[in-house]
C-alpha cells in the first residue's frame, strides 16, 4: 500500500521562461509556474502573441489562481559580467529557487538548461524549442515575466525618462539608440551590449 500511495503522489512540474534578452538596459527576468493540476488554460500562449492588455489579465488570473509561481532577474552588472546567455540562465534558476513548493521536473523554454538542484538532489529538467508556444506552464511564466518586466521598465523611465523606456522597455529602438548617443548610457544599460560599448569608446 506504501508503494502505492507513493505512486499516486503528483509529479510538480515547474514551466519557466525568461524574457529580456535583448535590450539594451534593464534586467533580464525569468519566472518560474506551477499550475495547478486542473487548472484551465484557455487563452494561455506565448506572451508575444498577447495584446499588453490581455497578458495583464492573464497575469493577474495566473498569480491568483496558479499553485505557485516566482519572478527572479539578473541585473545589467550581473550581464555584463556573465554575458546575456549566463545571466538568463542565472535568473531561472533564482526563479525556480523562490517557489515556495518544490518541483520534481523543470520544463524550460529553448535548448538551454540551467543547473538547478531542489533538496540537494538534481530536479529533472526538459528544454523545449518553442515552449513557450505549446506547453502551458511555460507560457504562463513567459506571461508573468513580460509583464513584471515591462512595468519595471515603465517605473524606471521615471528616473531616466530621456530614454523612453515606457514605449522600448530598453530595446535597441531609433529612438533608445538616438538618446545613448546624445546623453550616453545611464546606471541600468548593460556595457557590454556593441551599442552602449560603441557610446562609451566615442565618448572617451
Amino acid at each position: 500500500m506504501r508503494a502505492l500511495a507513493n505512486s499516486m503522489v503528483p509529479v510538480l512540474v515547474a514551466g519557466v521562461d525568461e524574457v529580456g534578452r535583448g535590450p539594451l538596459a534593464g534586467p533580464v527576468v525569468a519566472a518560474a509556474v506551477v499550475l495547478e493540476v486542473d487548472q484551465s488554460t484557455t487563452g494561455i500562449r506565448d506572451s508575444k502573441q498577447l495584446t499588453a492588455r490581455r497578458r495583464d489579465e492573464l497575469a493577474c488570473e495566473l498569480r491568483h489562481c496558479c499553485r505557485d509561481w516566482a519572478i527572479a532577474w539578473a541585473d545589467p552588472a550581473e550581464i555584463d559580467s556573465l554575458n546575456i546567455l549566463g545571466a538568463s540562465m542565472l535568473a531561472m534558476r533564482r526563479a525556480v529557487q523562490g517557489l515556495r513548493v518544490q518541483p520534481s521536473r523543470v520544463r524550460v523554454d529553448g535548448n538551454q538548461r540551467p543547473s538547478l538542484r531542489g533538496g540537494g538532489a538534481e530536479i529533472d529538467i526538459e528544454t523545449i524549442v518553442g515552449g513557450d508556444r505549446t506547453v502551458p506552464a511555460i507560457s504562463a511564466a513567459s506571461i508573468l515575466a513580460k509583464v513584471w518586466r515591462d512595468r519595471l521598465m515603465i517605473d524606471l523611465d521615471k528616473l531616466y525618462p530621456v530614454y523612453g523606456f515606457t514605449r522600448n522597455k530598453g530595446y535597441p529602438t531609433t529612438e533608445h539608440r538616438a538618446a545613448l548617443r546624445i546623453f550616453g548610457p545611464c546606471p541600468i544599460h548593460r556595457r557590454s551590449f556593441r551599442p552602449v560599448r560603441e557610446t562609451l569608446l566615442s565618448a572617451a
